[in-house]
């Protein structure tokens, strides 16, 4: 896994090992950051679920203005705060240990972009969409990687699906708030 572009492009960023383990895939990452790409520089970036952390990093390379990292296991986060140390890029960073709910109800951050990327088909992105509004900024955007076969609502607060990407097994689901014309 590399930083696909930005000041840190194409530096390595360690993982984690494990059957129960599911990076990014490079054609996903770079699709996410196709869709993002105008809506990163400058602005604040939440990883939830982070694992290596490697959206956060891709991010924050590319400019985010700061990036929050939250994971509930030790290795994740470790690897996580190794990552941006390696990179030069924890000065902007915040990585919390903890569960992802307990720390999105807890963060009096808001953000302007939100990657949610759990363990799929346990029913974890829809809790993760009934809470992430309340940390959100109304211009921004929710991005959600689950299983292809994973439904997600039609709306999340004042977010409403907006559009929704396929790439073999996987599905990129973004949220939006509807801007009147």
């Amino acid at each position: 896994m590399r930083v696909i572009t930005g000041k840190a492009r194409g530096r390595k960023l360690i993982t984690l090992s494990g059957d129960d383990v599911r990076p990014t895939t490079d054609k996903v990452k770079e699709s996410v950051f196709s869709i993002i790409q105008f809506e990163v520089e400058g602005r604040m970036f939440l990883d939830l679920f982070a694992g290596s952390g490697q959206m956060g990093i891709e991010a924050l390379s590319r400019g985010a203005k700061g990036a929050y990292f939250f994971d509930m296991r030790k290795d994740a986060v470790a690897v996580v705060r190794k990552n941006l140390e390696t990179l030069g890029l924890s000065e902007d960073a915040q990585v919390r240990l903890g569960d992802s709910f307990a720390l999105l109800s807890g963060c009096a951050q808001k953000f302007d972009v939100a990657f949610v990327d759990p363990p799929y088909n346990k029913g974890l992105a829809k809790r993760a969409l009934e809470m992430l509004p309340s940390v959100m900024n109304n211009t921004g955007i929710i991005v959600v990687e689950t299983a292809d076969t994973e439904e997600l609502p039609e709306s999340a607060g004042i977010f409403n699906l907006d559009r929704t990407y396929r790439y073999g097994k996987i599905k990129i689901t973004t949220y939006r708030v509807d801007i009147p014309n």
